[in-house]
């Protein structure tokens, strides 16, 4: 019964998506607030006099909270003025509406302790709709049930690729995996940040996610449905390895990107594409993770376990051959034929897949020569996590493990401090935020993607809080999904189906093909993006406000598994620790 529930709300918000003239000058997490955690709604006006705000009962209009507005602020990202209307001190659990004389008022929202169960779940159901290579049935997808898409069981080896064993024109097969964002290919480098963020997640609140369920085919299978879904990616990860060399193929994919249809529509080739040392090392960080963490159901998956840790020793192997093989796509594309014009994610860089790796591999397998090429690294600055680098997974693998590892205490202490220092910064940010969140502490926060930059300080916040119990890293990583989730400059919920505003028109094949007015739920949208690379007309141009809610804008709008997953990590770690659930640290 739970389960339907949570599917029906998942699904249901939609019908909410209504809004009323000036409702959106009141932001908020659309969702509502924990009773024992901060309370904030932001006011966007020009109004510099002296105003007060209510909270209202939603069943019986009865007012039940008053508090003063702050004084108005001016954004630095954008001309927009505001005023806070801070009620933390309000805990009972209802359903309210936040009122201020001369604004409409808010969205109704809930105070309860599982308040953002809703959106927790539908982010991680997200991925189970960017299955490749099987069909999604109505008792899982509801009404976006479809057909499978590409199988992917006759896959090129790319004359890029090519090689004495595997020459070019050899049939591969590459089934399973998740399309990685709006288009239909799958690439092994923004799996890695996504896979290792996901794997992160169940590490630190394992007890969480063990009886946390998701309507997926392969619950009650013994294994908790957040694995269930990494392992889905996973299989797939492992087709990319060449099995007589151990390195790593760029990605799976079409030539070109297919046109605005459903998934499998089109017919054309798809290719294994060069081998390429941010790929191989990023499989290497994966596999050896997932190794860790999949032994303890070697009852329920036989033998997957060791195939990854063999995986992941060949991948470290063939990197340590061919430290610097970069994946250029323009040269390659003067070198061989067909040309790829899919996604690059080429990385000219590998010191960060680097630390990733070696502290994967030393967690899992406590081999000192692993901690030898971590001694290289890790006295770099610690830098907020991205598909191009990924050099704070490592660290955050390294303190989660550290009572096991055989790290010095100075290292681990360095570690600690360097970590701390990282998200205090952000902490110390907020007063002067005219939201009042981590998000928007620079201009420069706003970028392709910018939720997941949302969602990765929240990463970094909780993990301070892990280090150090402190609440007060807690309470700022919570703004940040209170950002995601209404309160930010463009009045949008960023996460399809979720909220009373939310993103409607994403940048995504399906979402648009499949005759269904409501997208795909469970998907994060990219965001605020000052670059507009996608041409589109938008009305707002400043910083924390370009944003257009339309399908061409894939600057904005798209969306992608590698800025889903830190939303998986964020809101479920909000979840989990409301919740009082056990975390490993």
């Amino acid at each position: 019964m739970k389960l339907l529930l949570i599917f029906i709300l998942t699904i249901s918000a939609f019908a909410t998506n209504a809004q009323k003239p000036g409702e959106q000058s009141i932001r908020m997490n659309q969702l509502g607030f924990y009773p024992n955690a901060p309370k904030m709604a932001i006011v966007v006006t020009k109004d510099s006099a002296d105003a007060g705000f209510t909270i209202v009962s939603a069943n019986n209009n009865k007012v039940v909270y008053s508090g003063k507005l702050s004084a108005l602020e001016h954004s630095s990202n954008s001309s927009l003025q505001t005023r806070s209307a801070d009620f933390s001190k309000f805990k009972t659990p209802g359903k309210y509406f936040v009122a201020v004389k001369g604004v409409a008022n808010s969205y109704p929202f809930t105070i309860s302790k599982n308040v953002n169960y809703v959106a927790a779940v539908a982010s991680l159901k997200g991925y189970y709709y960017q299955r490749v290579s099987m069909p999604l049935y109505e008792k899982y997808a509801g009404k976006w049930a479809r057909p499978a898409g590409h199988p992917d069981t006759s896959v090129l080896v790319h004359a890029s690729a090519a090689t004495t064993e595997r020459p070019e024109g050899t049939v591969i097969s590459c089934p399973g995996g998740w399309y990685d964002a709006g288009d239909y290919n799958k690439y092994v480098v923004n799996s890695g940040i996504t896979m290792g963020t996901l794997l992160s997640a169940y590490e630190d609140f394992s007890g969480y996610f063990d009886t946390l369920k998701t309507n997926i085919p392969e619950e009650g299978n013994g294994v908790p449905d957040i694995l269930n879904e990494v392992i889905y990616n996973l299989r797939w990860m492992l087709t990319m390895q060449d099995p007589n060399d151990g390195g790593v193929y760029n990605k799976c994919t079409n030539a070109a990107f297919d046109g605005m249809v459903m998934p499998g529509v089109t017919k054309l080739p798809r290719y294994v594409v060069q081998k390429g040392t941010g790929a191989t090392l990023d499989f290497a960080a994966v596999t050896a993770q997932a190794a860790r963490i999949l032994k303890k159901f070697s009852a329920q998956l036989p033998g997957l376990a060791d195939s990854c840790e063999k995986a992941a020793l060949a991948a470290w192997q063939w990197a340590l051959k061919n430290p610097n093989v970069r994946y250029d796509q323009n040269a390659i594309n003067k070198q061989f034929s067909p040309k790829i014009t899919t996604g690059g994610y080429g990385d000219f860089r590998f010191v960060d897949e680097g630390c990733w790796a070696a502290a994967e591999l030393f967690a899992t397998t406590k081999d000192g020569q692993y901690l030898y090429e971590l001694r290289k690294y890790i006295n770099d600055p610690m830098t907020l996590p991205n598909w191009g680098n990924v050099y704070g997974l490592g660290i955050y693998t390294l303190l989660r493990n550290s009572k096991t590892l055989d790290l010095s205490s100075p290292e681990t202490e360095m570690l600690k401090k360097k970590v701390l220092s990282f998200a205090s910064a952000y902490v110390e940010a907020i007063p002067s935020n005219a939201f009042k969140t981590v998000m928007g502490k620079s201009k420069a926060d706003f970028n392709w993607g910018s939720n997941s930059n949302a969602a990765n300080q929240g990463i970094a916040l909780i993990n301070a809080y892990l280090i150090s119990k402190d609440k007060k890293y807690l309470d700022a990583a919570l703004t940040n999904l209170d950002y995601i989730l209404g309160r930010n400059a463009t009045g949008f919920c960023f996460l399809t189906g979720v909220g009373t505003k939310s993103t409607m028109n994403p940048h995504h094949r399906q979402s648009v093909a499949d005759g269904i007015v409501e997208p795909v739920p469970g998907l994060l949208a990219g965001g605020p993006n000052p670059g507009r690379q996608d041409g589109c007309k938008y009305e707002f141009l400043e910083p924390e406000t370009c944003y257009l809610d339309e399908s061409c804008s894939y600057a904005s709008n798209e969306i992608a598994i590698n800025w889903n997953a830190p939303m998986v990590y964020l809101a479920n770690a909000i979840e989990a620790l409301q919740g009082n659930f056990t975390q490993r640290r």
